[in-house]
């Protein structure tokens, strides 16, 4: 086929991609444009004068954890502009996130799965398959840069700055859909193309925080060093630096390219990196469901607990400063307060904290049940209930991970973040099991999450990727509900909401008991379900 035709059929399938991404990416889209525009609205709220903000913007200057992980305030002359301190660095990666996961799964993944030979059987060029995922990954990104920064105009912040918020979210996710239409030529695997691309998020993020917490202005090398720093370096409502975008263009442009030199050079279903060929016979330690999905599973699991570290550590270093950052603004501390509960304002951060650590776990579970239903559409789980293994059996060594897996991501996130406080005031003993505790107190509402999963995963399986909006309206009723001074109706539909505050508030047992019976029911219902039903495809 001449060049001409490399590209034919690239319409068919981004049709086709778009409509098999017809929940992922609104709800990516809605979720982080909830996620800026609340953010707006309460720091509108809380800082309503130009003289508070900007004494906010400067007294989150001085703490170097918060530089490192929302990089500076450029600027406290606009709520614009702490908004796009707040949600700039992290909404930037979350987009990157996004874009990873829609390439891989309209490129490495189909070929993967056998769907691309069968397609390529027919009138479709050796580039359309990697076009399509980049033009879905192009679309996702552009509705999300459009709504954020019209969104952002209606509630009265600049049109300037709110586009350049939009454009530094984009940014950051067309970058990272370059970074993965690489990687999904590198290797066979999706779920390695995908761990290959996430690594180097992860790094550049990094990269980003070590320079932004050496310096105050975003001018460290380390910063430009970092894909992530240029985005940063924008500024949106603090000059609108318009040129950085030449350097994400330049960027996007250079791994588009590189990804369509790789695809030509490897063959359908192959990637350029060899793969490793295993021993002629399975270890002894893989004799069983439980065995395999260990091993399928703990790259995952190790990760994310890496993850929790990080955050656990953060927040422990900042709760020391939470006193002196609101004492100057009692609007924060009664924000502060509705999220994490009445009593002392250390104890409310802290848990405030610790509940973004169970939505995290609550994320991880979500992923981890619904690795059921890769490895169903993957035809890998055929093989095995076509031998003595049972359903109920090879669904429970998957959920094991969602089960005890959070209890060791919310235990490393708590003993961290306990670590870092404790060492802060001298009392790591005291500290340490009160903020574990308070991790842990999250699990029965993440249990309940990863039990609604199964159920869909159950009862449901072509909609099973629903689990994640479920995921998404728990964080909006759960944790931002309080902010956004929700009715109380919508704040009960989270489990999250239903959990006694810890640290600091009253225990009571009941909550946690009717969680933890509620899952266990979800579950069962959600194995029934599975029990009864044919093995589906996609």
């Amino acid at each position: 086929m001449g060049s001409g035709g490399s590209v034919t059929g690239t319409g068919v399938l981004t049709r086709l991609a778009l409509r098999r991404d017809r929940i992922m990416i609104p709800v990516w889209v809605y979720a982080l444009t909830a996620a800026v525009l609340s953010t707006c609205l309460s720091l509108g709220t809380l800082y309503g004068t130009l003289k508070e903000r900007t004494d906010f913007a400067r007294s989150m200057n001085v703490n170097s954890s918060l530089r490192a992980l929302y990089g500076p305030a450029f600027s406290g002359e606009s709520i614009g502009a702490l908004t796009a301190w707040r949600m700039g660095c992290i909404g930037a990666a979350l987009t990157g996130l996004m874009s990873i996961l829609i390439v891989v799964r309209h490129t490495r993944e189909e070929e993967e799965s056998g769907r691309q030979e069968l397609l390529s059987s027919g009138v479709v060029g050796r580039h359309a398959p990697l076009t399509a995922g980049l033009l879905t990954a192009l679309t996702a990104n552009a509705a999300l840069a459009l709504i954020v920064a019209t969104a952002l105009s209606v509630l009265g912040q600049s049109v300037a700055g709110s586009a350049a918020l939009g454009l530094a979210l984009a940014g950051s996710g067309l970058m990272f859909a370059g970074v993965a239409a690489v990687t999904a030529q590198l290797t066979a695997s999706a779920r390695v193309a995908k761990g290959l691309a996430g690594a180097v998020l992860g790094l550049t993020f990094l990269l980003r925080a070590a320079g932004d917490a050496a310096s105050a202005d975003a001018a460290s090398p380390l910063v430009w060093a970092s894909p992530l720093g240029w985005t940063e370096n924008l500024r949106p409502f603090a000059g609108d630096r318009w040129w950085v975008l030449g350097l994400v263009a330049a960027f996007t442009a250079v791994m588009t390219g590189a990804a369509y030199v790789l695809v030509a050079r490897r063959d359908l279903g192959a990637g350029l990196l060899p793969a490793r060929p295993g021993p002629a016979e399975g270890a002894a330690a893989l004799n069983g469901p439980f065995a395999l999905a260990w091993r399928l599973q703990r790259g995952a699991l190790y990760s994310w607990a890496a993850g929790f570290a990080v955050a656990g550590a953060l927040y422990g270093s900042v709760g020391n400063s939470i006193s002196g950052i609101v004492e100057d603004n009692a609007q924060l501390g009664d924000m502060v307060r509705r999220m994490g509960g009445p009593g002392a304002l250390t104890d409310s951060f802290f848990a405030t904290a610790m509940g973004l650590l169970g939505m995290l776990a609550a994320a991880y579970a979500v992923q981890s049940t619904l690795r059921l239903r890769s490895e169903e559409t993957g035809r890998l789980a055929e093989p095995l209930l076509a031998n003595a293994v049972g359903r109920v059996r090879w669904a429970c060594s998957h959920l094991v991970f969602p089960a005890l897996g959070t209890l060791v991501l919310l235990a490393v996130g708590g003993l961290s973040a306990g670590l870092a406080y404790g060492a802060t005031i001298g009392d790591i003993s005291g500290q340490l099991p009160t903020l574990t505790g308070a991790a842990l107190a999250q699990a029965p509402a993440v249990w309940l999450t990863a039990a609604l999963t199964l159920v869909l995963f159950g009862w449901l399986p072509k909609a099973s990727a629903a689990a994640w909006g479920v995921f998404a309206a728990f964080l909006l009723c759960g944790q931002l509900g309080p902010v956004l001074h929700l009715p109380q109706l919508m704040l009960d539909l989270s489990p999250f909401t239903h959990l006694p505050k810890a640290p600091g508030g009253p225990q009571v047992a009941a909550p946690y008991v009717w969680l933890v019976l509620v899952a266990a029911v979800a579950a069962a219902v959600g194995l029934t379900g599975f029990r009864c039903r044919d093995l589906a495809g996609d």
